[in-house]
Formats: C-alpha cells, sequence, structure tokens
C-alpha cells in the first residue's frame, strides 16, 4: 500500500504552480546574495571530511548542494519531481533522486544499501509529512544510518507537530535523542519556542 500523501504534494495538486513559486523564492534569495548555508554549515562542523549524508526532503537542493561543495558525499531525496528537477540544474554534483521520505530506500548503482553517517532533514520537512507516515520516516532514517550515526532534523514547533509527539515517534523509530537546540546556529532550546533542532542517534 503506498505511503498516504503528503501536505506538501496536496498542495502541489491544488496550484500546480507551487513548486515553482517555492523554486524562484530560493534563487531569488540567492541571487540577493541571502545566507542560505546556515543548516549545511552545521552538518559539516558535526560531519567527518567526506561523510556520506543523506538530505532528506532536500527541496531544489540548497543544503545537500551546499555540503557537496564542501567536499561531503550527498544524496538528495525529494518527494517533489520539479525540485529534484530544480536541484539538478542549480546544484549538480550530488545525487539527486525522487523519493517520498516514507518509503526511502537509497541504494548505490549496484543495489546495496551502504550506511550513512549522518541524516540531514532541514526545510519543515517534518511538518508537510502525513501524521500517519512520520514514524515511517524516522525509522527510515534509522535504517539508512550507520551504528553510532546520527539525525539532524529542524522544523517549526508550532506547525502542527508537537515536540513531544515528534520524540515519542523517534523512539519509536530507534531514534534517540543526544542533544535538542533552539536552530541552526546552536542556540539553546526555549521552551516553548517556535523552531525545534533535534540530534538523535541510532
Amino acid at each position: 500500500m503506498a505511503p498516504e500523501q503528503s501536505e506538501w504534494m496536496r498542495i502541489v495538486a491544488q496550484d500546480p504552480n507551487h513548486s515553482q513559486w517555492y523554486i524562484d523564492r530560493f534563487r531569488e534569495m540567492a541571487a540577493r546574495g541571502d545566507d542560505l548555508d546556515g543548516e549545511a554549515r552545521c552538518i559539516d562542523a558535526m560531519a567527518a571530511r567526506g561523510a556520506r549524508i543523506p538530505d532528506a526532503g532536500c527541496g531544489p537542493g540548497r543544503v545537500g548542494g551546499r555540503l557537496h561543495e564542501l567536499g561531503h558525499d550527498v544524496t538528495g531525496a525529494d518527494v517533489d519531481p520539479a525540485l529534484i528537477a530544480a536541484a539538478e540544474e542549480d546544484h549538480p554534483g550530488p545525487r539527486w533522486v525522487v523519493s517520498d521520505p516514507a518509503s526511502l530506500d537509497l541504494r548505490d548503482e549496484d543495489g546495496r544499501r551502504t550506511p550513512f553517517d549522518l541524516v540531514v532533514c532541514a526545510g519543515n520537512v517534518m511538518t508537510f509529512l502525513a501524521p500517519s507516515t512520520r514514524v515511517d520516516v524516522l525509522r527510515g532514517f534509522a535504517d539508512h544510518l550507520a551504528e553510532g550515526g546520527r539525525a539532524v532534523i529542524g522544523f517549526g514547533a508550532d506547525r502542527g507537530y508537537a515536540v513531544d509527539d515528534f520524540l515519542s515517534d523517534a523512539a519509536e523509530a530507534g531514534l534517540h535523542e543526544q542533544v535538542r537546540l533552539g536552530g541552526w546556529a546552536l542556540e539553546p532550546r526555549i521552551r516553548d519556542a517556535g523552531f525545534m533542532l533535534s540530534i538523535p542517534g541510532r
């Protein structure tokens, strides 16, 4: 049975221009010189040189693209083909694949699944998931990680996915929180703050 459709793809079904709007938004920000690398800086500081990193819900590729420039082995996955096409155009180098995060199965060209060092999931991806798929998505992260690997998951805590529910889902999926922060600049987490960065390990 196919996973329940995500909120993102429901939005796209209702507004076929939504994906292009999102792509153009980040292209315009990049053209203005806005700092779009905060997530990538955080991940790069946590990862060994040349780490294998999947960017789950990669969108048009800004995080995975920058991590590739920094020397990491990146595979970006997103359910929206338009976003993957933009990632391929704007950020050549990483491997970009169309994949629903609820059924994530990243394998190399020989069909083997080699464990990843660290999973990044940025950009409120978790809040766009269908609630019925949340545990499956987190379990997929755990399944793709090497022993001792970590996931780095950031999302707005006021966007319909309560922190306690997330932590419960993560634990059920085999991910146990090691660190909780208030954002990608490693600011402390303040109770009831609008954003959460969680770093669970396998």
